[in-house]
């Protein structure tokens, strides 16, 4: 096979899959369905303010007349939340995880405090009234019983059960129409997420009874700030599972900088399973926790939100940039003097594969989904890396020691490629003097040194093995799993290694320049520049081939560790540190392991394989042709 054909078929990957990642397709547009019609339907834009509906005669009316917050903390360990409730909307204006610090400069008397917890929702300051969770819309169908204003009134707001020991927050808001709305945000002993109860009471309204459309946002503000470009965040989602397809139906949209659209629909059909928001790091997914309660989710929506503040700081930006995950609630109020409650699961905290399963399985598909297409071979690295942490509690030594893994395992394949071809090389050399004759014999006419070089060819088996491109090959799958595995792993977010890397996460950053550069930015990635060397050492520290199209390729394969340099400049800095393992494993296996272990390069018996037969197909037609033609003359 033409060496030539192969680098190239394997450099065309390469550069496929890394356009792929880099910039994915634009999802298809799904046909709408009911849920997609219900969501466009319900949804409405948050407005500045709203008048306040007039009461009616006898109802009663429950509103504060000032804006406050309330701070707590709920759950217990590791599960731990920072919420920051308002009475504006009945909502909370920002929610920390106990998972990790925002800032991992901060020094360890600081880390502990809830306010420095990692952010996980916020309000959105659009210049307005601003978005926040939790908030609740009614449609044109509810204005009637709910008013215009059901976002952006003052609801009353009290902790629960007390103030000395909160176990969650109470909101309750009655606009005059004899309805009252209760929402209630709780946390879950021993559970690994947030329990959301919707109330509605309907004390002195006749004509509330009945089918009733209402907006609900489950999720908002996700931070915007893993400094990944190559993660596009934040993003809103939403899952539905499909009878016959584990996988079930999936739908999500990122933002972009040239989006037109300011809103549409998730469509993933009904019963709806989770629908949220995420970042590169963090999610927060709300779901229905019973029968009824899923059903009353029939629709779901994403919304594009303007950021005030970050257009006011970046002017070459439109300023919408932040994305907002909506739910159409489809609730059937209840008669009078009765009350009617949903009750839904909300999930906000780290996008750990064990505590997004540990809060529903379903949650899983969000984690396959940032592993990609190699989700299961990247799952397998992940589990392996994690593995060797447990080991050395060192996520840098954990990926150092993967890297021998890997190279163990593939070691006695790389060992049998190598040996047949040195074997070829060997053979090669034999009949390289015979091939030179050939070029000076029939140096005009290419056609009849083609068809003699076959000949000789065929006559010794100098074929190359049909495995020597085997190991190339078997690399790509697994690099591919591991570039999505260190990009997207949680738990490499704020791991450092040998006080160089300060984030296996990110780019390292090692140098910093004091000014912004493009491209590069405000500090120089070391370990990128480094992979390269390490690359390029390796292989010139191979032999370097004689035969003019092994050569070829030889001289092809330097460039693409500048071609990857240049790719992973910018990525996480756990991928470079497994590329430079590789590479000194590489240079030791050449050096240390050849040198007491050498390849047997003495030929074999000469066996009719694959390309032998080929090859000889191929002459013996090349033959016909060529007495055809004779006796045509």
């Amino acid at each position: 096979m033409d060496k030539r054909f192969l680098s190239a078929l394997l450099l065309c990957f390469v550069i496929v899959v890394g356009w792929g990642i880099l910039f994915p397709p634009p999802e298809k547009p799904a046909a709408p369905t009911t849920s997609d019609a219900a969501a466009a339907a319900t949804s409405t834009a948050v407005v500045s303010a709203a008048e306040p509906t007039k009461p009616v005669e006898g109802a009663r009316v429950l509103r504060e007349e000032v804006e406050r917050v309330e701070t707590l903390v709920l759950g217990e360990g590791a599960q731990r939340w920072r919420i920051v409730a308002t009475n504006r909307g009945g909502s909370i204006a920002e929610l920390r995880h106990a998972a990790l610090v925002q800032d991992a400069s901060l020094p360890g008397s600081e880390r502990q405090k809830p306010e420095n917890w990692a952010l996980v929702l916020s309000t959105v300051d659009d210049g307005k009234q601003g978005s926040r969770s939790l908030a609740l819309r009614a449609s044109p169908s509810a204005e009637l019983v709910a008013g215009k204003e059901l976002d952006t009134a003052l609801w009353t707001m009290a902790l629960v059960p007390d103030a000395s020991a909160p176990r969650g927050v109470e909101w309750q808001y009655a606009p005059g129409t004899g309805v009252v709305y209760v929402k209630r945000l709780l946390a879950d002993a021993g559970a690994s997420r947030l329990r959301f109860e919707l109330e509605i009471r309907n004390e002195s309204s006749k004509e509330a009874a009945g089918r009733r459309d209402f907006t609900f946002v489950p999720a908002t503000g996700m931070p915007y700030d893993s400094g990944d470009s190559f993660y596009m965040e934040p993003s809103a989602v939403a899952w539905a599972p499909v009878a016959g397809d584990e996988a079930g139906a999936f739908a999500t949209r990122n933002y972009t900088p040239d989006a037109s659209e300011r809103f549409g629909a998730l469509s993933v059909g009904l019963p709806v399973g989770w629908v949220g928001a995420h970042n590169k790091y963090f999610a927060a997914l709300f779901s229905g926790r019973g029968d009824a309660d899923r059903a009353a989710i029939v629709g779901t929506s994403w919304r594009a939100l303007y950021d005030a503040p970050f257009h006011a700081k970046d002017k070459q930006t439109d300023g919408w940039r932040q994305m907002e995950a909506e739910v159409a609630l489809g609730l059937d109020l209840p008669l009078l003097g009765e009350s009617r409650s949903w009750t839904f699961d909300l999930y906000a905290g780290p996008k750990d594969r064990s505590e997004l399963q540990a809060a529903s399985p379903d949650h899983r598909h969000l984690a396959d989904h940032d592993l990609g297409f190699f989700a299961g071979i990247a799952k397998a690295l992940l589990a392996i890396m994690g593995f060797f942490h447990g080991l050395t509690n060192s996520w840098g030594m954990a990926i150092i020691l993967l890297t021998l893994f890997v190279r163990l395992v593939l070691f006695p394949i790389n060992r049998r490629s190598q040996t047949a071809m040195a074997k070829y090389q060997s053979k090669m050399k034999r009949v390289q003097p015979r091939i030179e004759e050939l070029k000076k014999r029939f140096e005009k006419d290419p056609a009849r040194l083609r068809q003699e070089q076959a000949k000789v060819m065929q006559e010794e088996g100098a074929f190359p093995p049909l495995g020597g491109c085997l190991p190339p090959l078997l690399q790509i799958p697994i690099f591919i799993g591991l570039f999505k595995a260190v990009g997207v792993s949680f738990d490499l977010r704020q791991e450092s290694f040998l006080g160089i890397v300060r984030d296996l996460s990110l780019p390292d950053q090692l140098l910093p320049l004091g000014t912004e550069l493009p491209l590069v930015g405000s500090a120089l990635n070391v370990l990128p520049p480094l992979m390269v060397v390490m690359w390029i050492l390796q292989q010139r520290s191979m032999p370097r081939p004689t035969e003019e199209q092994a050569l070829m390729m030889y001289k092809m394969m330097m460039w693409m560790p500048v071609v990857m340099g240049v790719f992973l400049y910018n990525y996480a800095a756990g991928l470079s540190l497994y590329m430079i393992t590789q590479s000194t494993l590489g240079i030791i296996e050449i050096k240390v392991i050849k040198k007491y272990w050498p390849l047997d390069d003495k030929e074999e018996p000469r066996k009719d394989g694959f390309f032998s037969k080929l090859m000889k197909a191929q002459q013996e037609k090349m033959e016909e042709l060529q007495k055809a033609r004779g006796k045509g003359r």
